[in-house]
């Protein structure tokens, strides 16, 4: 069978998820693997995709093969993903997988935008492996390496995808902006609107834009992700970990500390493509790990403008709330063109106006404190390469670990023995929920007197 391996890695050979794959390659003999580095050739796919078009085709399966980058695959991939429907390749009816390496940080958004994608080609969806990045050295790894692509291949035999998500695409009209709209008296602040939109086409994003700038109640910069000179999408070449410039000479690194996060919050303005915020969105964010893992806007509000219908992008939302709970943004809104696109730009403008004045951060979800404790762990084993990402950790009090919290756990214990008395249980039935809100009440007479 012929496995046509989609290397998204901008690596390319010396990707580490696509040495799992080397694996699988020795330990399956009869299956023959054809590896495409779409990844690290994406710019030269783009001028011609012939090959690509005819490996495609000559496929039994398709396995998508890739590192997680910022809750998603790497820029390049999907860009790839583009490339297909562009020159509108036909793979309806294959059969399709994946594999990612990651910290397993957000490994399942990444995971269902392949799968939202397979469906939109027409692939039968067999099945994904998230590993850890160091899987593949241990015994344990090897073992669900293989199992994974035994069971594929089962699968494959016996005809058993997973349930389509997604059917045909739905047509989607979007609601009409008023013709007008009053400008709005300026207040403190300043919003930075990162968007992706031609500035040559009077596009329903583009409109949108327009009427978030009228009525927004801040001095606000535009930045049009179409018109800023990228070199490329992040490499994962870590030049950046010791003082945070970009390997690449474009001038990304410092446009982005001076223009965008300098501003009292930021909105992000997109089109939904391939259930997705599109290529350009997503390399922007793969071009921030110029911050390393630092949270470096943190406390600042965000919002978004997304034309298209994004109730039915489930995966899509769940990108959206946890890359701001990651982040420690304040989600302001999320203003669609669905229904009263009017209105929602309006409660989004005035709702950011609102968490500048006050400062408002609510606390963090699990989408949120998952994710920093993911990268809490990694930082502090990292910290001798990982230099400025550690001091910053450190300074904010990144570095929880309950571990560490030895009265309280001492203190567990006591409480454990105790409650294994069967003569302190009787005396103490009915009153473990009261010594828990002690401390509670006395927050709440506190506040009583300062009223």
């Amino acid at each position: 069978m012929r496995i046509l391996v989609l290397n998204g890695s901008p690596k390319g050979e010396n990707s580490i998820t696509l040495q799992t794959v080397r694996y699988l390659e020795q330990r399956f003999k009869d299956e023959t693997f054809e590896v495409l580095h779409v990844g690290q050739r994406i710019k030269a796919l783009e001028k011609a995709f012939e090959k690509a078009e005819e490996a495609l085709r000559n496929a039994d399966l398709i396995l998508f093969c890739y590192p997680v980058y910022t809750f998603l695959v790497p820029s390049q991939l999907h860009r790839f993903i583009e490339l297909i429907k562009e020159h509108g390749v036909d793979v309806s009816g294959k059969c399709a997988a994946q594999v990612s390496t990651s910290l397993h940080f957000y490994d399942i958004t990444a995971h269902r935008f392949i799968r939202d994608n397979c469906d939109d080609l027409g692939l039968q969806y067999l099945g994904g492996l998230s590993a850890d990045m160091e899987d593949l050295l241990k015994e344990q790894g090897r073992k669900e390496a293989e199992d994974f692509l035994r069971f594929v291949l089962w699968r494959k035999e016996h005809g058993y995808a997973e349930p389509r998500r997604y059917g045909e695409p739905k047509p989607f009209s979007p609601a009409a902006l008023s013709e007008t709209a009053p400008p709005a008296m300026l207040s403190g602040g300043r919003v930075a609107v990162v968007a992706d939109f031609d500035p040559n086409e009077m596009s329903p994003i583009r409109e949108m834009v327009a009427r978030f700038l009228r009525v927004a109640p801040f001095e606000t910069t535009l930045v049009n992700l179409r018109e800023f000179p990228f070199a490329g999408g992040c490499l994962g070449c870590f030049h950046c970990a010791a003082d945070g410039t970009c390997i690449y000479k474009d001038g990304f690194d410092t446009f982005l500390r001076e223009h965008i996060q300098t501003a009292d919050a930021i909105v992000y303005a997109f089109a939904i493509k391939d259930h997705s915020m599109g290529y350009r969105m997503k390399l922007y964010d793969d071009r921030q790990f110029c911050n390393g893992h630092r949270t470096v806007t943190m406390g600042k509000p965000v919002g978004y403008l997304v034309s298209g219908p994004l109730s039915r992008e489930i995966n899509l939302g769940t990108v959206i709330e946890a890359r701001a709970e990651v982040g420690g943004n304040f989600l302001a809104g999320v203003a669609t063109n669905e229904s009263d696109p009017d209105a929602e730009i309006l409660a989004l403008s005035e709702t950011l106006r609102y968490a500048v004045d006050h400062a408002y951060q609510p606390p963090k979800t699990f989408w949120g404190v998952g994710g920093l404790k993911i990268f809490r762990d990694l930082i502090y084993q990292m910290r001798g390469l990982m230099r400025e990402d550690h001091r910053f950790y450190k300074k904010h009090g990144f570095y929880d670990f309950p571990q560490k919290r030895k009265g309280r756990i001492v203190g567990m214990y006591l409480v454990g023995g105790m409650m294994r008395n069967k003569k302190l249980q009787k005396k103490m039935s009915g009153k473990m929920t009261e010594g828990m809100l002690m401390p509670y009440k006395k927050v709440l007479e506190q506040a009583e007197k300062e009223v």
